[in-house]
């Protein structure tokens, strides 16, 4: 008989894992019958959680023998980890499924609001280079300074792909990193005093919302872009259109809105930004590389192995 595992998915998404469907018997509070999910949902021991369905304490106490949460997602602001930590119960994430997309898609986002790409092709198919001539000029990425807030896996990824675009690299942690010999900055307000470009790839935890400020982007400067690919609300997102209006900061590449899927409407007139619609690390591949990592996680935790992505719950 396939190992029983609860497939939650509150999210909007139609999501499927055909691998995992495969190997385990999902137990699916959307579609079991009430009769037969009443009798297994008190024995259930482990959970995959799709996209950012709310793991909280009113679905833990439905699930009285939960021992594991499988998160099918890099961050994990969904799930409340105090209260999974307080339960005893472990807690995986998608690992470095989406790292190299996700580092991708933020180079990309980068180059894509200095060189004003997407722009130049709205200008192109307009129209308008018939009409108005000259496209204006850009911005050169060779010799950026790069601040990368959030020195994880995507954050190492990403400044080895800028250091080939001859960027010098300088980050902020909550603290520095072994191996890494790039500047350490506490504060990721003297990162952006210190920075061409904030690259924004942090986890997104009570500590680190909104920790994108106003005075921290004030501290770019009028020149500088801001590239968040981690979570809408790392970044006050209210300060950002106000100074991005203004032309307080030069221009911003957000594929991460704070109340997604409504982007600010002010943003759309502006030339500066790129906006993206949260899709940075959303290739087949890495989505094949995720149904592999969950299917270790809940194949380790049938058999008391270590599991492959288990995060550390503080």
């Amino acid at each position: 008989m396939a190992s029983i595992v609860l497939y939650l998915n509150n999210s909007a998404k139609d999501i499927t894992f055909p691998l995992l469907e495969d190997r385990f018997q999902f137990l699916n509070p959307n579609t079991s019958s009430d009769s037969s999910f009443s009798s297994l949902a008190g024995t259930v021991r482990i959970l995959l959680c799709v996209a950012n369905s709310p793991v909280n304490s009113e679905t833990l106490d439905k699930y009285p023998s939960l021992e594991c949460v499988v998160g099918s997602t890099t961050g994990l602001n969904h799930i409340d980890l105090a209260e999974c930590r307080r339960r005893g119960i472990r807690v995986t994430n998608a690992g470095d499924a989406f790292a190299d997309d996700a580092a991708d898609y933020a180079v990309g986002l980068l180059i894509d609001t200095l060189r004003r790409i997407s722009a130049a092709d709205r200008f192109v198919r307009a129209g308008s280079w018939a009409v108005k001539g000259l496209f204006p000029l850009s911005y050169k990425v060779w010799g950026k300074r790069v601040g990368i807030a959030g020195m994880g896996s995507i954050g190492r990824r990403i400044s080895k792909r800028l250091q080939a675009f001859g960027c010098s690299i300088a980050y902020n942690s909550r603290k520095p990193k072994a191996n890494i010999s790039f500047p350490f900055y506490a504060s990721v307000q003297e990162l952006a005093s210190n920075v061409d470009i904030l690259v924004v790839c942090l986890a997104l935890t009570n500590e680190t919302r909104h920790i994108i400020t106003r005075d921290v982007m004030k501290a770019l400067g009028k020149e500088g872009i801001i590239v968040n690919i981690g979570r809408g609300s790392l970044i006050d997102e209210k300060e950002m259109v106000k100074l991005l209006v203004k032309g307080e900061i030069g221009g911003a590449g957000l594929d991460v809105f704070e109340n997604e899927p409504v982007v600010p409407q002010e943003l759309y007139a502006l030339g500066n930004v790129v906006l993206s619609p949260h899709r940075g690390g959303a290739v087949p591949e890495s989505l094949l590389r995720l149904q592999e990592i969950m299917i270790a996680n809940i194949e380790a935790f049938f058999a008391n192995k270590p599991l492959l992505s288990e995060i550390e719950l503080e």
